[in-house]
Protein backbone atom coordinates (compact mmCIF):
# COMPACT_ATOMS: atom_id res chain seq x y z
CA UNK A 1 0.00 0.00 0.00
CA UNK A 2 0.98 3.32 -0.79
CA UNK A 3 0.96 6.12 1.53
CA UNK A 4 1.37 9.87 1.50
CA UNK A 5 2.36 11.55 4.58
CA UNK A 6 1.48 15.07 4.73
CA UNK A 7 3.29 17.16 7.34
CA UNK A 8 1.45 20.21 8.80
CA UNK A 9 4.39 22.32 10.58
CA UNK A 10 2.44 23.86 13.34
CA UNK A 11 4.15 25.17 16.07
CA UNK A 12 7.14 23.65 15.16
CA UNK A 13 10.05 25.34 14.65
CA UNK A 14 12.38 26.07 11.40
CA UNK A 15 15.42 27.72 10.15
CA UNK A 16 12.23 29.96 8.43
CA UNK A 17 12.03 31.24 12.13
CA UNK A 18 15.24 32.39 13.39
CA UNK A 19 13.52 33.18 16.25
CA UNK A 20 12.11 30.14 17.06
CA UNK A 21 14.57 27.66 15.53
CA UNK A 22 16.99 29.68 17.95
CA UNK A 23 14.61 28.12 20.68
CA UNK A 24 16.13 24.80 19.89
CA UNK A 25 19.87 24.13 20.90
CA UNK A 26 22.48 23.44 18.21
CA UNK A 27 22.45 19.82 19.04
CA UNK A 28 18.68 19.95 18.58
CA UNK A 29 18.85 21.61 15.37
CA UNK A 30 21.03 19.12 14.20
CA UNK A 31 19.18 16.01 15.62
CA UNK A 32 15.84 17.49 13.47
CA UNK A 33 18.05 17.72 10.25
CA UNK A 34 19.48 14.35 11.14
CA UNK A 35 15.89 12.63 11.59
CA UNK A 36 14.47 14.27 8.73
CA UNK A 37 18.07 12.83 6.69
CA UNK A 38 17.21 9.13 8.65
CA UNK A 39 13.48 9.52 7.00
CA UNK A 40 14.14 9.79 3.70
CA UNK A 41 16.33 7.15 3.71
CA UNK A 42 14.01 4.52 4.77
CA UNK A 43 13.54 1.71 2.39
CA UNK A 44 10.40 2.36 0.44
CA UNK A 45 10.24 6.61 1.18
CA UNK A 46 10.06 8.65 -2.03
CA UNK A 47 11.42 11.69 -0.81
CA UNK A 48 8.36 14.73 -1.44
CA UNK A 49 9.71 18.39 -1.11
CA UNK A 50 9.55 20.79 1.97
CA UNK A 51 7.28 24.20 0.66
CA UNK A 52 7.98 27.78 1.26
CA UNK A 53 5.75 28.86 4.57
CA UNK A 54 1.94 29.83 3.97
CA UNK A 55 2.85 32.81 3.46
CA UNK A 56 4.52 32.47 -0.27
CA UNK A 57 1.84 30.09 -1.01
CA UNK A 58 -1.68 31.91 -3.88
CA UNK A 59 -4.76 30.29 -3.62
CA UNK A 60 -7.00 29.93 -7.09
CA UNK A 61 -10.13 29.28 -6.90
CA UNK A 62 -12.60 29.59 -10.32
CA UNK A 63 -15.72 30.63 -9.81
CA UNK A 64 -18.04 31.17 -12.64
CA UNK A 65 -15.55 30.81 -15.74
CA UNK A 66 -13.08 33.48 -13.79
CA UNK A 67 -10.25 32.41 -12.05
CA UNK A 68 -9.23 34.23 -8.66
CA UNK A 69 -6.14 34.34 -7.18
CA UNK A 70 -5.74 35.51 -3.20
CA UNK A 71 -2.62 35.47 -1.59
CA UNK A 72 -1.51 32.80 1.26
CA UNK A 73 -4.23 30.14 1.75
CA UNK A 74 -7.55 30.21 3.64
CA UNK A 75 -5.98 27.72 6.80
CA UNK A 76 -4.69 28.59 10.08
CA UNK A 77 -0.85 28.65 9.85
CA UNK A 78 -0.92 26.00 12.17
CA UNK A 79 -2.79 23.65 9.71
CA UNK A 80 -1.01 24.41 6.73
CA UNK A 81 1.81 22.07 5.03
CA UNK A 82 5.58 21.95 5.68
CA UNK A 83 6.23 19.25 3.59
CA UNK A 84 5.22 15.60 1.93
CA UNK A 85 6.55 12.19 1.40
CA UNK A 86 5.86 9.27 -0.30
CA UNK A 87 5.93 6.06 1.65
CA UNK A 88 5.24 2.20 0.22
CA UNK A 89 4.72 -0.14 3.46
CA UNK A 90 3.28 -3.42 4.21
CA UNK A 91 0.30 -1.61 6.14
CA UNK A 92 -0.89 1.92 8.06
CA UNK A 93 1.16 0.61 11.43
CA UNK A 94 4.14 0.79 9.69
CA UNK A 95 3.16 4.18 7.60
CA UNK A 96 2.06 5.24 11.16
CA UNK A 97 5.34 4.32 12.46
CA UNK A 98 7.45 6.44 10.04
CA UNK A 99 4.71 9.60 10.44
CA UNK A 100 5.70 9.42 14.62
CA UNK A 101 9.70 9.74 13.18
CA UNK A 102 9.38 13.05 11.63
CA UNK A 103 10.67 15.76 13.58
CA UNK A 104 7.28 17.83 13.13
CA UNK A 105 5.25 15.09 15.34
CA UNK A 106 6.95 15.89 17.93
CA UNK A 107 7.72 19.44 18.03
CA UNK A 108 4.54 20.96 17.84
CA UNK A 109 3.08 20.50 14.32
CA UNK A 110 1.69 16.65 12.91
CA UNK A 111 1.64 14.51 10.46
CA UNK A 112 -1.37 12.95 8.68
CA UNK A 113 -1.32 9.95 6.91
CA UNK A 114 -3.21 9.36 3.70
CA UNK A 115 -3.17 5.88 1.25
CA UNK A 116 -2.91 6.70 -2.29
CA UNK A 117 -5.77 5.58 -4.63
CA UNK A 118 -3.96 3.10 -6.94
CA UNK A 119 -5.57 2.09 -10.56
Amino acid sequence: MKYMLLIHQGDAPTPYSPDDWGRLSEDEQKAVYSDYQAVNQTPGVSPGLQMQPPEAATTVRVDDGRTLTTDGPFVAIKEALGGYLFFEADDLDAAIELAARIPAARLGGAVEVRPIVER
